[in-house]
């Protein structure tokens, strides 16, 4: 077995069985919890988002002292600091914020959508590419629906992702743990 592969073997993984049954319960309650209340999950969203924003900035700017030759240094600072700006930014008016990250959201849905549809048409004659261009075409869709409904729908739409994700990871933990059990006899 690889390093890489060590430990994640189905012998080492079925005597933490429980472990993935407990969070992924966690996981789907706290999904329960972000789908009751979208506004309060969006919120939480772009704070997260402004947490690491104002991380990767402290960072940048650290760097910008090790860099050698004062106009890199100065830039890397700068960015660091437009980062910082940005998170706080994001604490201060999570609502505001949550608009730009939510008509990002929807441009980047789109433009992954067209690309994913040019691959699968390129791919043509290929076994399966026809669920590459329809994937692209859903992606796409997504983001336009988004994109219509913004600003409005900026209220919510990052909720209703944080919540889909946790009660999509909540299951497949519990569904693990479950299956690893019953693996294990």
């Amino acid at each position: 077995m690889t390093e890489l592969g060590r430990g994640f073997g189905p012998s080492h993984l079925q005597v933490k069985w429980g472990w993935f049954v407990g969070i992924g319960i966690l996981l789907l309650i706290c999904g329960a919890v972000a789908l009751v209340n979208l506004i309060a999950a969006t919120v939480v969203s772009v704070y997260y988002v402004g947490m690491l924003m104002v991380i990767g900035g402290i960072l940048s700017i650290a760097h910008g002292f090790q860099v050698k030759g004062w106009e890199s240094a100065i830039l890397w600072a700068l960015g660091g600091a437009l980062y910082v700006l940005a998170g706080v930014f994001a604490f201060l008016n999570p609502i505001l914020a949550s608009a730009a990250l939510t008509l990002m959201l929807a441009a980047a849905l789109i433009v992954t959508g067209v690309v994913r549809v040019i691959v699968g048409l390129r791919m043509k004659g290929v076994s399966g590419s026809g669920w590459i261009v329809f994937a692209g075409v859903v992606t796409a869709l997504a983001g336009v629906v988004i994109a219509i409904g913004w600003p409005v729908n900026s209220l919510w739409i990052l909720g209703a992702f944080l919540a889909i994700d946790l009660l999509m990871q909540g299951w497949s933990l519990l569904f693990l743990g479950l299956a690893l059990r019953r693996a294990g006899g």
